[in-house]
């Protein structure tokens, strides 16, 4: 591997860093139970009828 093509290796995990680091500043913690989502009813597929549980 040349100067190069290892500064290039450099230059492209450093932008794929930033932009992973800047989407994890986007994302927002969601209160279980807030707005009425507690005790939602799963409507399909195996569990239903069953209140879906919150996972922490």
């Amino acid at each position: 591997m040349n100067i190069f093509e290892f500064r290039n290796l450099l230059k492209t995990e450093d932008k794929k860093e930033r932009r992973m680091s800047f989407f994890r500043s986007l994302i927002k913690p969601v209160e279980a139970g807030a707005n009425g989502t507690q005790d939602y009813v799963v409507k399909k597929g195996s569990g239903k009828n069953k209140i879906a549980s919150t996972r922490q």
